[in-house]
């Protein structure tokens, strides 16, 4: 059983690190942290993620646009994205994409023409997919249905009900938890929590956003998801070592990413 977490997604290029970035990389040893996954936003964030990977062992990469961006999305930086994930192994996923309509960054409709067009950038690239849905399950569920059936398919910081989780299950998809789940008004997730399949279970951080108990207010970070991963295995009845295990190997298998052992790290 592992000591050590996986954090599967972190935005570690964001400009709230700016300061200690190098000192929380060199950390992830001390902190238990067997490797993140960092997901890109825009062109900028997709370049410093990718340079951030093939820096640090440790760090794997996502390319892509996110919603609020869509605005701004062509075929000029789609060529960018793909030229990107091909010259570089460490670029595990197209990442995050989908539709937030809590703002108003992007139209309704761009968001929805630009995730379509990132879901078949994926395709030709053989890479999973992370998904950002905020207030969209609807359009979220159909266009997936619609265009990303048999693909690897993330909901990344999932917070819809469980009924909208069993639908997504049946889709073959998979379920990423993150801090929310320690926040008391987040009953929506105890359920999905306490039945979603455990083989189909991804923690994370989305640092530096959403830290969990016992450390709100602060700025999340990647040794956090060891407090998410200690409060899914309070809800889930089961023994915080193999939860760490499980979910460490769900997300090297989503992930394809090969030559890590999740079992004997601690040692």
């Amino acid at each position: 059983m592992s000591k050590y977490i996986i954090d599967s997604h972190a935005h570690l290029d964001s400009e709230r690190f700016n300061e200690d970035r190098e000192d929380i990389i060199n950390r992830f040893e001390e902190d238990k942290v067997l490797f993140v996954i960092n997901p890109a936003v825009d062109e900028k964030s997709s370049y410093k993620s990718v340079e951030m990977a093939c820096k640090h062992e440790k760090i794997f990469a996502m390319v892509g646009t996110h919603p609020h961006d869509a605005k701004d999305y062509t075929q000029e930086l789609r060529g960018k994205y793909k030229k990107l994930a091909i010259e570089n192994e460490k670029v595990v996923a197209v990442g995050e994409i989908g539709l937030d309509y809590h703002y108003d960054f992007s139209p309704v409709d761009i968001q929805k023409e630009v995730f379509i067009e990132q879901i078949k950038l994926a395709k030709e690239l053989d890479l999973p997919i992370v998904i950002h849905s905020r207030e969209a399950f609807e359009d979220t569920y159909k266009i997936l249905k619609e265009y990303a059936q048999g693909m690897k398919v993330l909901l990344h910081s999932f917070n819809e009900t469980w009924e909208d989780c069993q639908k997504y299950l049946e889709l073959g998809f998979y379920i990423s938890l993150g801090g929310m789940i320690t926040f008391k008004n987040a009953k929506n997730l105890v359920k999905v929590v306490e039945n979603v399949p455990l083989d189909r279970v991804l923690l994370e951080t989305d640092a530096p956003y959403l830290t969990p108990v016992p450390n709100r207010g602060k700025r999340n970070e990647p040794k956090y998801t060891h407090d998410t991963a200690k409060r899914f295995s309070e809800m889930r009845v089961e023994d915080l070592d193999y939860i760490r295990e499980i979910t460490n190997q769900n997300t090297i298998r989503f992930f394809g990413i090969k030559g890590i052992d999740t079992k004997n790290e601690e040692d």
